[in-house]
């Protein structure tokens, strides 16, 4: 029968980079240690707890159901522990790395500015910003904390609401001179339509007027694309229509490279998530941050 009460827990951490780094060559790399003491550690601690962490194939190593339990219930607290061992004797300053995850385009437009006047506040913390306009595996990528923005799917993850934005349909001015007149909601179908293919239907927009009419209009598209920067940019060298969040291209809208369409029709609001790996503790730098930014975009 294993013996859990005598487990050792500096196996935890090398568990941990065998589970990010997807392998134990890439995990003794990491933590500069060889790979054969990376290999038994953790066949030590999967016999101390009497199951398997990591299913083994030729080209990596994946977690078991069991290991992805192990890491969303310990990797947390272990990197908690780790903070407020870095933070002992910095005047309870933030230390460490804060991981960060968040679109292209929403990063660029959005989140660095309130992210250089963060790391100012905080100088004794290293941020490592991930931008990928994929949803980020927060567990298995290390990452502390995601900006997301729409509709949350993954029920395994926590979230904090911390604002909402509109949706707005745009084209470049130079399109609208050249494309025929757009008065109703049923108009766009016969336009250029540019499909943003992150969303689960780029094509299908329910509009709301202020009387309370809807009206539901399926596009057609020709361009379509999975980056939100790209969209923007096809849309200002007038390639075509589309939505795109408030946030994003606020500035655009500001300088007059993009115009709203049918600004008397709205489209349903989202929200900004910040999102981060299930787990009891909270890191101080991811709640610190959290409130922070959640101030920011309250003041925007």
């Amino acid at each position: 029968m294993p013996d859990r009460t005598h487990i050792d827990l500096n196996s935890l951490p090398v568990f941990a980079a065998v589970a990010e780094a997807g392998g134990f060559t890439a995990a003794a790399e990491k933590l500069g240690m060889a790979k054969a003491k990376v290999s038994l550690t953790v066949a030590r601690l999967e016999a101390q707890l009497g199951t398997s962490l990591f299913a083994r194939t030729t080209r990596r190593v994946v977690l078991t159901e069991a290991g992805q339990a192990l890491y969303a219930e310990c990797v947390p607290a272990l990197r908690g522990v780790q903070e407020s061992l870095a933070q002992v004797g910095n005047a309870g300053n933030l230390g460490g790395v804060l991981r960060i995850s968040a679109a292209v385009d929403y990063a660029a437009q959005s989140l660095s500015p309130a992210l250089a006047a963060f790391a100012a506040r905080h100088p004794g913390l290293e941020i490592d910003v991930r931008t990928s306009d994929r949803v980020a595996d927060l567990l298995k990528e290390g990452i502390d904390l995601a900006i997301r923005l729409g509709w949350l799917r993954d029920s395994t993850l926590r979230a904090t609401k911390l604002g909402d934005f509109e949706q707005h349909v745009l084209a470049a001015p130079a399109y609208l001179e050249a494309a025929g007149p757009i008065k109703v909601p049923a108009d766009l179908a016969q336009h250029a339509w540019v499909a943003l293919t992150l969303l689960p239907t780029p094509l299908t927009w329910k509009f709301a007027s202020a009387r309370g009419q809807t009206r539901t209009v399926r596009m057609n598209a020709r361009l379509r694309t999975d980056s939100g920067a790209t969209l923007r940019a096809l849309l200002e060298n007038g390639m075509g229509i589309s939505v795109m969040d408030s946030l994003s291209s606020a500035q655009a809208v500001h300088d007059g490279r993009l115009v709203r369409v049918l600004p008397q029709w709205s489209l349903p609001k989202g929200g900004v998530y910040a999102v981060y790996p299930p787990g009891r503790h909270v890191p101080a730098k991811v709640r610190a941050f959290i409130d922070f930014y959640g101030a920011w975009l309250e003041r925007a």
